[in-house]
């Protein structure tokens, strides 16, 4: 029996010290992750600070699989992004982006994301003629910082990058619906002209492209939907060149009578200015 009992003894103190080791692995494990974690980030720090983007992404990345239930990891997702942005590599940053959005979807820096990435499309249009995906990626970022985060210190940028976007996706049109003209190729080009004063009024095209519809309806011999054109021209905008353009069409004897003014005050004009040295 007491054979029995000592054996129950040392199984217990054995069992013991094998809890108590396991506990210290644990802990050792434990702080050994946190310090690899930190030497990770800090790497990727100043990889960044000194220009080395690809390799500071590669240890914002060590640092996130390193502790992925941890806060740094949503964080390195974001800061191995932003490397690749700062240094315009667009398609690494979209990518770790998109990334960073279908993993981290309740994270509180959800909306800086969506702005950098709308950014990174915006950065990359060059030519409204050619970047068209660009435009369209960038615009309908914007518009979901705007609409789903209205207090968010990106909503106001986002409001004025949607307004410069618009811009040049009217200007586009504008371009577009001047090459239909010169081709006469008419319905075209109405379209396209039509397009701007629909949906892009605020911008600063829809003038002329009232003015081209004036024009094209004019040279079609459709009088009444020149005038319907021109009236809503010179109502928004009676003192721009386009107004004044779009007038001369009905009126032939606008353009000389314009000149003959003009002439009639620069001639007066210089008669002054010589009254001055006599």
């Amino acid at each position: 029996m007491f054979g029995f009992k000592l054996i129950l003894i040392l199984i217990f103190i054995l069992n013991t010290a094998c809890s108590k080791n396991e506990k210290q692995v644990s802990i050792i494990k434990e702080k050994d992750l946190n310090s690899q974690l930190y030497e990770a980030y800090s790497e990727g720090i100043e990889a960044l600070e000194k220009g080395d983007v690809i390799f500071a992404a590669k240890k914002f990345n060590e640092a996130e699989i390193l502790y992925p239930q941890s806060e740094w990891a949503p964080k390195s997702s974001l800061m191995a992004a932003y490397s690749y942005y700062v240094q315009d590599y667009y398609s690494d940053a979209i990518a770790e982006l998109e990334r960073f959005i279908k993993v981290y979807s309740t994270h509180k820096n959800l909306d800086y994301a969506y702005y950098l990435l709308a950014i990174c499309y915006y950065e990359q249009i060059v030519d409204e003629k050619k970047d068209l995906q660009s435009i369209i990626q960038a615009k309908k970022y914007f518009i979901l910082i705007k609409n789903n985060y209205q207090n968010s210190e990106y909503a106001l940028d986002a409001d004025f990058k949607i307004d410069l976007i618009n811009d040049i996706i009217a200007s586009k049109e504008i371009y577009l619906g001047r090459y239909y003209l010169e081709k006469k190729k008419w319905i075209a080009a109405i379209n396209r002209f039509r397009t701007v004063i629909d949906e892009y009024d605020t911008t600063i095209y829809a003038e002329e492209a009232l003015h081209r519809l004036v024009e094209v309806h004019y040279l079609l011999g459709l009088n009444e939907e020149a005038e319907k054109y021109a009236k809503l021209l010179g109502y928004n905008y009676q003192s721009s060149r386009w107004y004044e353009q779009s007038y001369s069409l009905f009126d032939k004897n606008y353009e000389i009578r314009n000149r003959e003014i003009k002439k009639d005050k620069d001639s007066k004009l210089i008669k002054r200015f010589k009254s001055i040295f006599k």
